[in-house]
């Protein structure tokens, strides 16, 4: 069973930057994807970016595209979320989600993932 501990959450003021980070347990991730979700209060779970390990293959949600920024680190074998000019609406628990074998057309589907950390808090506010 993989295990992901998802780092970095906090409060900003809009405008402002966060990295979080989310470091899987597994020792090979040949195969995997890592995507982060997140959820506002009375709100679904929705996709916000993922990666591909093998290859490294992005993908983004139209309302973070050009603010956050995907990527992997190797050798810490996490995947990082780099998230700039954030704006109230972006306020959400944050998820880091994994699975083996997902397909192109799945990533953005919560139910395809198989393993899920416990979630960052994400307060932009100022």
């Amino acid at each position: 069973q993989v295990q992901l501990v998802e780092s970095g959450g906090g409060l900003v003021q809009p405008g402002g930057s966060l990295r979080l980070s989310c470091a899987a347990s597994e020792r090979s991730l040949s195969g995997y994807t890592l995507a982060w979700f997140r959820q506002a209060p009375g709100k679904e779970r929705e996709f916000v970016s993922a990666i591909r390990w093998s290859g490294g293959t992005t993908y983004y949600a139209d309302s973070v595209k050009g603010r956050f920024a995907i990527s992997k680190d190797n050798a810490q074998k996490a995947v990082n979320l780099q998230m700039n000019s954030l704006r109230p609406e972006d306020t959400a628990v944050y998820y880091c989600a994994g699975s083996y074998g997902v397909i192109v057309s799945s990533t953005y589907n919560p139910n395809m993932y198989r393993h899920w950390g416990q979630g960052t808090q994400v307060t932009v506010s100022s």
